[in-house]
């Protein structure tokens, strides 16, 4: 009797031990998964956004996060050789350079460590995407239409007639993405009932205020038929240099309408001045899905073997100055900064 109480009483003790020791393992296990968020500028606003994100997803789960600057592709072969020293599992990319996918495949895959891309997709030695790899990127044509849905739907709450309108397309055609967001404002406009033939096309050096300043007064000094204006560009400083073009042509924010892409602090200072100005809207894009949502994707797929989509396409919000601080607090942009 005495012996199968004792024998009761170790089996439940080591019953209770293995018990007791479980969720320790299990919490070691998720401390070891360690993922990489390698970006291109890591001094851009957008990329810090995207880490200060990724760190909210680290802390939801318990992962350690590796940060990495790499601004060439000598310096993101070295990063993901770094991040396997560091016993690093997978890591999340935006590559300084698109055309390195088949070299950044091969990197990750010899060095046995999962990888999906952000912002920038990579391409294969043919130029088309690798599809392989999973990818979250901007839909940078529905981010276009969404910017000339802007503009016309003032154009129409102005009460202006499209044919004394003149839009500004600053144009930057040799970057595919600038390609797609110009593109897209255009169609969207023309599908609103505007002109193409009032679509003229100013093509700029550099994607900088001063260069978009360049080239919209060319634009303004071969059109004085028009009694309005109208611009987009590929970001924000594009269509900025157009206003302040316009503006120096004597169009104010009466006869003015720019709408931006980015929601960048010029932008955003553009909305605190007293008085409005020709730049009337920005599409704001929002680094938060694309720092934390992806990093969690990494962590699900290292930690359950759930392997993320193989493209998601995010969209932005149109934002004035009226809502610009309920658009930024929506996309999670005001507990960014």
């Amino acid at each position: 009797m005495k012996r199968r109480i004792f024998l009761t009483l170790v089996a439940a003790t080591t019953a209770a031990s293995a018990t007791m020791l479980a969720a320790p393992v299990a919490q070691a296990a998720d401390e070891q998964i360690k993922i990489g968020f390698i970006v291109k500028q890591p001094e851009e606003p957008w990329f810090q956004d995207e880490w200060k994100f990724a760190e909210i997803a680290a802390k939801e789960k318990g992962f350690t996060l590796v940060k990495i600057g790499a601004p060439s592709g000598e310096k993101v072969m070295s990063a993901i050789d770094n991040l396997a020293a560091q016993k690093a599992q997978g890591f999340v990319i935006c590559t300084p350079d698109v055309k390195l996918g088949p070299g950044i495949v091969a990197k990750a895959k010899a060095d046995k460590l999962k990888m999906m891309t952000v912002d920038d997709r990579l391409v294969d030695g043919a130029g088309k995407p690798i599809e392989s790899v999973p990818h979250m990127g901007i839909s940078a044509y529905n981010i276009g239409k969404q910017v000339g849905e802007g503009i016309a739907a003032e154009i129409k709450k102005r009460g202006w007639d499209m044919k004394d309108v003149g839009a500004i397309d600053v144009t930057y055609e040799q970057l595919p993405t600038a390609h797609d967001r110009t593109t897209g404002a255009a169609d969207a406009l023309v599908a609103a009932g505007f002109p193409k033939a009032n679509i003229i096309m100013a093509p700029q050096a550099k994607t900088d205020t001063e260069n978009a300043f360049n080239a919209a007064n060319i634009a303004l000094t071969k059109n004085p038929q028009f009694k309005h204006w109208v611009a987009f560009a590929l970001n924000d400083e594009g269509v900025l240099g157009a206003v302040r073009a316009a503006e120096g042509r004597g169009f104010k924010a009466d006869n003015m309408i720019g709408v931006g892409i980015g929601g960048s602090d010029s932008a955003l200072n553009e909305f605190k001045k007293p008085n409005p100005t020709g730049f009337f809207a920005t599409v704001i894009i929002s680094p938060k899905r694309h720092g934390e949502e992806t990093s969690t994707l990494m962590y699900d797929w290292i930690k359950d073997g759930k392997e993320p989509p193989k493209l998601t396409l995010t969209s932005g919000m149109l934002a004035t100055r009226d809502n610009v601080a309920e658009v930024r607090e929506k996309m999670g942009l005001a507990s960014a900064k």
